[in-house]
């Protein structure tokens, strides 16, 4: 529904969502549910790269693991 709104009065743009989940985080299929925004970036045609990780929850060590991706990926995206 909030991409769909966004998507209605214009404010999104070109640019991709990044995306890592974890899938041994306790609130993976309980909360997070990254599925559902999933299906929402297509039905609004929002470009979305969601990596889901096996043997991964939501600690520390996960946030450390893909932290250079980001970076990376921010970097290069702000900068086009």
């Amino acid at each position: 529904m909030m991409l769909a709104n966004y998507k209605q009065h214009g404010s999104m743009n070109n640019a991709t969502i990044l995306i890592d989940q974890g899938l041994a985080d306790d609130f993976y299929k309980t909360e997070l549910k990254p599925e559902l925004f999933e299906q929402a970036c297509q039905e609004t045609g929002q470009k979305l790269e969601l990596r889901l990780h096996e043997g991964y929850d939501h600690s520390y060590f996960f946030m450390s693991s893909f932290i250079d991706d980001h970076l990376r990926f921010h970097h290069k995206n702000l900068n086009n």
